[in-house]
């Protein structure tokens, strides 16, 4: 699989993982200091999203990818913005269908991709 596939072959595992709270695959595919940049500005550390997806404080229903675009390779470090709607309730609030763009950085440790940090916004 060439580095351009194996990015996007992430980007898609983690959106259907977190549908399917599949701890397993988010913690295989996601670097041990990711963290995630909510629309709020709350930076969360890997493990603490992982709990609340588990725990249901996150409860992502569905997420329909719409677009991939800007994906950028150098060397052993790589990124992409994707766009998803994304149906869920986080935090204690409804459930809404989001228009989730999805800024992704991603680091090559020992030859295999992994999710080094996310930025989420609205698009």
């Amino acid at each position: 699989m060439i580095d351009k596939e194996a990015i996007i072959e992430l980007y898609r595992q983690e959106n259907q993982a977190m549908v399917d709270k599949d701890i397993v695959k988010l913690n295989e595919i996601l670097a041990p200091s990711m963290e995630l940049r909510h629309m709020t500005g709350y930076q969360q550390p890997k493990l603490e999203w992982i709990d609340q997806i588990q725990n249901g404080e996150m409860k992502y229903f569905s997420s329909v990818e719409e677009n991939i675009e800007d994906v950028k390779i150098d060397g052993n470090s790589a990124s992409l913005v994707g766009q998803n709607k994304v149906k869920a309730s986080v935090w204690g609030s409804g459930v809404a269908t989001w228009s989730l763009q999805m800024k992704m950085e991603f680091t090559k440790n020992n030859g295999k991709w992994i999710i080094a940090n996310q930025y989420a916004s609205m698009y």
